[in-house]
């Protein structure tokens, strides 16, 4: 991608971004890790889907992780962004994808298996054009939410 105006305009709100040219290729700046990064379609998900949790949704920025480690079968694996609740304990896992890459059985399964560590009631994938939610409750059978849950709600 070779300007911010090239990325597409995603299925999520439209969020005050700053990004530039930088040497090697375009930088936006992260909203949570606060430093420039590589500006790659799925950064542009990640960073609008930052930008509705924290603005329409409740979620503290300061109780979000961007590619937070986890450990898996002993491999280092990083999920895309982990919103945690107030003590600490993460309550949304979500997959963001590039708006090309179509969210499919393989998303749901990566996600899934992060979630065998992380164990979050709430599982999300996007694509920044489709947007899936998932309740995990093991208490429940699995449910396909309409919306994103407030943070409230956890």
């Amino acid at each position: 991608m070779s300007r911010q105006a090239d990325l597409p305009k995603l299925n999520l709100p439209q969020p005050t971004l700053v990004a530039r040219k930088g040497e090697k290729h375009d930088e936006i700046l992260c909203l949570i890790r606060r430093k420039w990064v590589a500006l790659e379609p799925e950064e542009w998900v990640r960073q609008h889907l930052i930008y509705h949790l924290s603005e329409d949704l409740g979620y503290p920025m300061g109780l979000m992780a961007v590619e937070h480690t986890l450990i898996l079968n002993d491999l280092s694996k990083r999920a895309d962004l982990v919103c945690f609740n107030r003590d600490r304990n993460p309550i949304l896992l979500a997959e963001c994808k590039a708006p090309s890459i179509p969210l499919g059985q393989t998303a749901l399964d990566q996600a899934a298996r992060y979630n065998l560590v992380l164990k979050v009631p709430t599982l999300l994938l996007t694509n920044g054009l489709q947007h899936y939610v998932v309740a995990t409750d093991p208490a429940q059978p699995i449910e396909v939410l309409k919306a994103i849950p407030k943070y409230e709600s956890h």
